[in-house]
């Protein structure tokens, strides 16, 4: 898991709910910001890899943004943004295992032949007959 905290950029605002009078002046939401493309922490392949995986959240300047409006504290919120994005892009860099493309066994394919064989005989025995 890499840590690349030093290159987040914090943005603040005030946030919406709960705080009473204390949301209209103080600015408890933050954003959480960090350009992809000029990380140094990771490699070409990693910064394709993150670009690809999270292309939903990756505005068109290349900014992966995440706002957090949870806590009544900026301290609070800023850390929970930044557990989020740390998160976030490190499973974004898991690489599936691929899937091996495997055969059924002899006998299931036995298996299910005689399956369908039985229940095609049980439906022809339900024909009515003349």
């Amino acid at each position: 898991m890499k840590d690349f905290t030093k290159e987040l950029t914090y943005k603040t605002s005030r946030s919406s709910g709960a705080g009473g009078q204390n949301v209209n002046k103080v600015e408890t939401s933050v954003t959480v910001i960090w350009m992809v493309s000029e990380s140094e922490f990771f490699n070409e392949e990693e910064k394709e890899l993150i670009s690809e995986k999270l292309k939903n959240r990756i505005n068109s300047e290349g900014l992966l943004q995440l706002t957090v409006t949870e806590s009544r504290t900026q301290l609070q919120n800023k850390k929970i943004a930044t557990e989020r994005i740390l998160e976030l892009v490190n499973k974004s860099l898991i690489k599936p295992k691929p899937r091996k493309a495997s055969k059924p066994s002899k006998g299931q394919i036995a298996k299910r032949l005689d399956n369908k064989k039985k229940l095609s005989e049980k439906k022809e025995n339900r024909r009515f007959r003349l």
